[in-house]
């Protein structure tokens, strides 16, 4: 999509001038025609408007999309002339752009599911199975309402996990950040006095000096390991499979943050689940797209293996049970949801349970950070203390014997 200048008339007669995102010329006469001007003249300048280094699409874009596009099909606006207008409204330049490419590929005879499948980065699948799925059961309006609704959930458990993992990073900066001033600049002033007394040094003592003189010596090492292992792990992880599945097992059994991340992505996957199943898509399908968005290899691969004994016609409880990765509360559920045949609302039901179970699991694990990084930076406080005066207590005390 280009930047046009472009020159232009009112109904009046006046003359304006101005600059405009369009597809093409066309384009541009079309949308300047909706905005009551005839166009006169236009060029491209040489800005132009690429998908690459333009800013983020966010979620509160998507929000705004759904729920704009939720209002205009539930009041009877065409599907067509409702994106247009959208395109033509659109403040982000980056999303005013996919809407724009989304006009022209329906008018070449494309349907709105097919047209988000080309924009894959933005409409994930689970996006486009929803669209897809409100398309054959005319039901788009109530799909949209439902995205945004999710959107805004994702949204949130996306800011609750960056809660959770902001005050262990601040706190630890800090303490590192205690460690290296007191290694770095305060132990080695100390170390010539300490001995120039001539005794024995407790081990204690020796080991913050030989702890001391190794990160003055190797800081270059120090600061370089943690950035090289950090970009080693994940290049293993993205090129070996085994690796990968290790990984994403480590993240969900890390003591006290393991559990809450479980549980984040067990609230996704019933979530998604439920909306799914709700928007009429088979059971397997929506087990097949939950794969797919549920962001964990060890519970994808378990819901790959839930897919697999429902096909062979295991009932839909045993088969999540038979995993053993999925807690009694969803099997539960499940259970019920299956009996009933109100199995959306049952996968509701442990959603909810969970972002409520989550916020109180963050809020205790963030009142246990504080503590903890406290008594470790007193514990190493207290070992330069003790490591520091010790020796000088024992001369003092020689002395006045």
């Amino acid at each position: 999509m280009a930047l046009f200048r472009y020159k232009a008339m009112t109904p009046g007669g006046t003359i304006r001038n101005g600059n405009l995102d369009a597809t093409n010329e066309v384009d541009l006469e079309q949308r300047l025609l909706r905005m009551g001007l005839d166009l006169i003249r236009c060029d491209v300048t040489q800005e132009t408007r690429a998908s690459f280094g333009q800013k983020k699409i966010g979620k509160p874009v998507l929000i705004n999309f759904c729920f704009n596009m939720e209002q205009l099909t539930r009041a009877g606006v065409p599907l067509l002339d409702g994106l247009k207008d959208l395109r033509d409204t659109q403040e982000h330049p980056r999303f005013r752009e996919i809407v724009a490419n989304l006009v022209d590929e329906i008018e070449g005879g494309k349907t709105l599911s097919e047209a988000l499948a080309e924009h894959s980065t933005i409409f994930d699948p689970l996006f486009v199975s929803l669209i897809r799925a409100g398309e054959a059961t005319g039901q788009l309006p109530d799909i949209f309402e439902s995205l945004s609704k999710t959107i805004k959930w994702q949204d949130e458990l996306e800011k609750t996990t960056k809660k959770l993992l902001t005050s262990p990073l601040i706190v630890g900066t800090v303490v590192l950040s205690v460690t290296a001033f007191l290694m770095v600049y305060l132990v080695p002033q100390l170390v010539d006095f300490i001995e120039s007394m001539g005794q024995e040094l407790p081990f204690h003592t020796r080991a913050l000096i030989a702890t001391s003189d190794f990160i003055v010596a190797y800081w270059y090492i120090i600061i370089i390991t943690p950035p090289v292992t950090f970009f080693g792990i994940k290049l293993l992880v993205k090129h070996n499979e085994k690796a990968a599945m290790r990984a994403d097992l480590i993240k969900i059994s890390i003591w006290k943050l393991g559990p809450v991340l479980k549980k984040l992505l067990l609230s996704r996957f019933a979530n998604f689940f439920a909306m799914m199943y709700a928007a009429g898509i088979p059971i397997l399908k929506c087990l097949e797209i939950a794969e797919d968005i549920i962001g964990n290899k060890v519970i994808k691969q378990a819901l790959a293996t839930v897919r697999n004994d429902i096909q062979q016609g295991a009932p839909i409880a045993l088969s999540f049970q038979n995993t053993g990765l999925f807690p009694p509360l969803v099997i539960r559920m499940l259970q019920v949801g299956e009996v009933t045949g109100n199995l959306d609302s049952a996968l509701l039901n442990v959603s909810y349970f969970y972002d409520r179970d989550i916020k109180d699991s963050i809020d205790k694990v963030q009142a246990m950070i504080g503590p903890t990084m406290t008594v470790i930076l007193g514990l190493l406080l207290g070992w330069v203390m003790l490591s520091v005066l010790g020796p000088i207590y024992d001369t003092i005390s020689n002395i006045q014997m």
